[in-house]
């Protein structure tokens, strides 16, 4: 038997060696016809799996790997992780190259596999290894370029940007229409829209000026291109550019019908004629099922997920929307601060007020926070309603009640939450617009001291905001507090700015023998800062006085509207005189009798005592002053003198 299968083997080696047979077709066959003879013939099932990995059929690799078994496997590892990657079996191709010391080859699959995956971390850290190292293959370095600005991108998208091995494209980026692609998707997850637009439209001219590339093909290569600038455009607002550009796309043609989907949702956003929301409906579940090898990255499926509900809303199918957002509520941990659960938590409270807004939507919405009451989402929803409806007190009390309740908990990931720098943001904001300074210094500097000692890398922005807040304070511990805040970030990343001038700031106050020459030398010069300043201007202006925080409700009008000229009151015709001169202006004081008007000025010795005697607060002569402050004699008490009665019976009537 062995002598068979060695004679086999032999043939079929003998045989490719002897050829040269370049369509995979025929390789494909001359194994089968060697399996035919002798099944378990290890070097035709080898030749077998490589001919199918050119032909592109993994799910039936895959069953010849299965009927080879472990000998196979063993024998084409990178075959067999190749296989499964893009059969769509991340998981399994990830262990595999994992468990292998391979060379280059396994290593791409792995990086490619941790990509679908989802771990862009682990595929980020691989292509930096293999970036490194010399190119063992012709174009490789290419390639890498290519797969590294994908990954730099992904990073970006999900929040892991500072992992990210190149912030700009770089020259070499602009020389492929796949670089550039890269480039531009980039520039997008980082909100750069301006730069994004112009890096897909040289994407674009590369592809177009491609002669190695048929028409079929650059077609095919130029529609997600195309996809994405549709994004672009409807975020920039050119909402009628957009439009423009969905009527071109021949979404029947592109392949990927992941890619598909998202085309045909953004050809909705930009459409005006798809007012219909059952219409919209139909056509956003218009796109075939995908399988399990075409599927959307996370961050993409949570946004579709949200515009599904969205549509439903719209159609008015509120009752499925709250149920089904409320089982996917249920599934996930509370509180959180991910950013897909509690978006579904504000589509469940729109579909529980039935699209209102304002105290009709409270009345709905208030009850369920009794149900889930750390639905951080929910809270967040009910506190914008608040102020939505000039209620920003009872905001305060939602969430000063909420963070109390989290401070209580013996549980880490609450206290996560109750010091999440996006929920901090939103109270110290409405604690500025209450004019509460003290409340908003206290709060950024707990937040900051609970980040300081839970991580190594505690977020810049809020510690920034924190640092500034204290050193607003002419408390000594204060301004303390602020100098460690700003030595931190300071340590962090030296050529931080902010953390250089907030340092300078406090060591000025606190300790200034700590400030030393490579710390002040760091700041830009005052001749640079002032090189655009026109004093002269600033001194015709005069003192610029800051404007005071208005308190919330007052009317109280600012010295600018002060300042404007008053608009005089148009008076009908039948109410003015006869003898009535437009262009004389009227007696303001002509409502007052003429003896309180202020040019008064009364004629004759009589006249002028009694407008002395009416001055308030003028000279009384000493008559008037000794007969007020002597009283009559005879006065009991009734206090004054009996008047005398009359004649007849009844007296004086």
């Amino acid at each position: 038997m062995a002598a068979a299968i060695s004679t086999a083997a032999n043939s079929l080696s003998t045989l490719l060696r002897q050829t040269t047979i370049d369509d995979h077709e025929e390789v494909l066959k001359a194994a089968n016809a060697t399996l035919k003879k002798t099944k378990a013939d290890i070097e035709a099932q080898h030749v077998k799996v490589v001919a199918l990995l050119n032909l592109e059929r993994y799910e039936d690799v895959l069953r010849v790997f299965e009927e080879g078994g472990d000998r196979l496997k063993e024998k084409a590892k990178l075959e067999y992780a190749y296989a499964l990657y893009r059969a769509g079996h991340q998981v399994e191709a990830v262990k595999i190259a994992e468990a292998v010391d391979a060379g280059r080859g396994m290593k791409h699959v792995l990086a490619q596999a941790a990509y679908r995956k989802e771990n862009f971390e682990q595929a980020a850290e691989i292509y930096r290894q293999l970036s490194g190292k010399q190119a063992a293959v012709e174009d490789e370095e290419n390639d890498l370029r290519i797969n590294s600005g994908a990954v730099d991108a992904q990073l970006e998208w999900v929040g892991l940007g500072h992992l990210a091995q190149t912030k700009k494209p770089a020259r070499e980026d602009m020389e492929a229409f796949e670089t550039a692609y890269n480039a531009a998707c980039g520039s997008l997850s980082r909100g750069e829209l301006g730069q994004g637009e112009i890096l897909l439209k040289r994407a674009k001219d590369l592809c177009n000026a491609l002669e190695d590339l048929t028409e079929v093909e650059k077609k095919a290569e130029l529609l997600p291109i195309i996809v994405q600038q549709v994004y672009v455009l409807i975020q920039l607002g050119k909402v009628d550019e957009a439009e423009e550009l969905c009527t071109n796309i021949p979404f029947a043609e592109i392949r990927e019908l992941s890619t598909r989907h998202i085309a045909q949702v953004n050809s909705l956003s930009a459409s005006k004629v798809h007012t219909n929301p059952y219409l919209s409906h139909r056509l956003f579940h218009s796109t075939p099922k995908r399988d399990k090898t075409d599927q959307h990255f996370k961050f993409q499926s949570n946004i579709l997920h949200q515009d599904e509900y969205i549509i439903d809303l719209l159609s008015q199918k509120y009752a499925g929307v709250a149920n089904s957002t409320a089982t996917y509520i249920s599934k996930r941990p509370s509180p959180t601060v991910s950013p897909d659960v509690n978006s579904v938590a504000v589509l469940n409270a729109a579909a529980h007020a039935h699209n209102t807004i304002g105290k009709t939507a409270l009345k709905e919405i208030i009850p369920l926070l009794e149900k889930r009451p750390n639905d951080v989402g929910l809270l967040l929803t009910i506190a914008h309603l608040y102020i939505l409806t000039n209620n920003h007190a009872a905001a305060v009390n939602l969430l000063e009640t909420f963070f109390k309740r989290l401070e209580q908990s013996a549980t880490p990931s609450d206290l996560d939450v109750r010091f999440a720098p996006g929920l901090i943001g939103i109270l110290v904001s409405l604690y500025a617009l209450q004019g509460r300074k003290s409340q908003r210094k206290s709060e950024l500097a707990k937040a900051a001291s609970y980040w300081r000692h839970k991580s190594k890398n505690p977020p810049k922005a809020l510690m920034r905001a924190a640092g500034a807040a204290l050193l607003e304070s002419q408390n000594p511990d204060d301004l303390a507090g602020a100098g460690e805040i700003f030595a931190a970030l300071y340590q962090q990343d030296r050529s931080d700015r902010a953390a250089v001038a907030g340092l300078v700031a406090a060591y000025a106050i606190t300790d200034p023998s700590k400030l030393n020459s490579e710390l002040v030398g760091s700041l830009p010069p005052v001749q640079r800062l002032a090189a655009n300043i026109n004093t002269a201007a600033l001194e015709d202006a005069g003192v610029a006085v800051p404007p005071t925080v208005p308190v919330l409700g007052s009317k109280k009008r600012s010295a600018a509207e002060k300042a404007k000229p008053v608009k005089m009151k148009r008076i009908r015709k039948s109410h003015m005189p006869k003898d009535f001169d437009p262009n004389r202006r009227m007696d303001p004081e002509r409502w007052l009798p003429m003896r309180d008007r202020s040019y008064y000025r009364p004629k004759g010795r009589k006249g002028k005592q009694k407008l002395a005697g009416l001055t308030q607060g003028g000279a009384v002569s000493e008559e008037k002053e000794k007969a007020v402050s002597e009283p009559k004699a005879g006065g009991g008490g009734g206090g004054a003198a009996k008047k005398k009665k009359g004649k007849g019976k009844g007296g004086k009537w």
